[in-house]
């Protein structure tokens, strides 16, 4: 009896032992450095009041006599349709749901996982102009509330909450300061940003800029606080120096890369029209939002990113290389 009431002794410890242990590791989760990420929360840290954010100079130069100073905006929308979901057909074709975090769409109103350039080419667009090209980009949310809505709760991976609704979409394409700019070939696929800038180690590929409104003088890579009555904002801007080969790039990036500071391609690069997708959403002052992201990412605002499937004809390409190199200022 004595050996047996030790080994039951024994064995409750460890029971007791195994629901404290667990305990503690809750609590460390509830109150640790990332507190929150998981469910869709991001950490305080993630947020910056915006009047606490320093002004930088311009990053590019002005456009001198051979540059391209013309600028072309598109009309698409801001993504009336609801067109969402978790595909990434730049960087997981042919595998749905491959993005594990959802995408909002302008343009392109077929875009999925799925696509191929005939059936893109086929396809309406919200874009006024006929552009068929597709522009797209993970959603913001608020996890204060649940969501309700088709791709509100299909992400998973810790995507939870309402999808907050861009209020205004910009897709505008700009030329090269330094140089005349050649047309985009068709089907030509970009991204930018990095999607595991959380645990890249580098920021090399980081392109995140936050801002607000109020100030467009301003942006950060973190979630601003906005003062009462301005939009936060999200300026999403593309390479623009390509290869002049590939339209798809072995890593997604190696056949169309940035420009230097001073606007001039890499060497055996030749300049397009640059792309910029600018977003902004009304967030009421002070509250909490999340940007989608792989489980791993925490919704760090860091990781935001945006791809596009160059769809326009070529007369429509050669419309804006026209626009842009004689420096008018267009839309279609």
């Amino acid at each position: 009896m004595g050996n047996e009431h030790r080994l039951l002794t024994f064995a409750l410890c460890l029971v007791l032992s195994g629901v404290l242990i667990a305990a503690v590791l809750g609590a460390w989760r509830a109150v640790g450095p990332h507190a929150g990420a998981a469910d869709g929360r991001p950490v305080a840290s993630d947020y910056v009041d915006i009047r606490e954010v320093p002004r930088v100079p311009a990053a590019a130069p002005a456009p001198g006599a051979e540059g391209s100073a013309g600028s072309m905006v598109v009309d698409c929308g801001r993504n009336e349709e609801r067109h969402y979901n978790e595909d990434n057909l730049v960087v997981s074709p042919g595998l749905p749901g491959g993005a594990h975090h959802t995408h909002a769409y302008v343009g392109n109103l077929s875009t999925d996982a799925l696509s191929t350039e005939a059936s893109l080419a086929a396809a309406a667009t919200s874009c006024a102009g006929g552009d068929r090209s597709t522009y797209y980009w993970p959603v913001l949310r608020r996890p204060d509330r649940p969501g309700t809505r088709p791709h509100e709760d299909s992400a998973g991976h810790g995507n939870v909450g309402e999808i907050v609704p861009e209020a205004s979409v910009r897709v505008e394409f700009r030329g090269n300061p330094v140089s005349k700019v050649v047309p985009m070939p068709r089907f030509l696929r970009g991204m930018t940003g990095d999607a595991v800038a959380y645990t890249a180690g580098s920021e090399a590929d980081v392109r995140a800029r936050w801002g607000c409104s109020g100030s467009p003088d301003l942006a950060t890579t973190r979630y601003p606080r906005c003062p009462a009555g301005e939009r936060v904002t999200r300026t999403l801007v593309f390479p623009s120096c390509w290869n002049g080969i590939d339209t798809v790039g072995v890593t997604h990036r190696s056949h169309l890369l940035f420009t230097a500071a001073n606007g001039v391609c890499p060497k055996d690069t030749f300049p397009v029209p640059e792309l910029r997708v600018s977003l902004a959403y009304d967030i009421p002052s002070g509250l909490n939002v999340a940007l989608d992201s792989f489980p791993e990412q925490r919704h760090s605002p860091k990781t935001d990113h945006a791809m596009f499937v160059n769809v326009m004809t070529d007369r429509q390409m050669a419309t804006v290389v026209d626009c842009l190199n004689k420096g008018r200022a267009c839309r279609a």
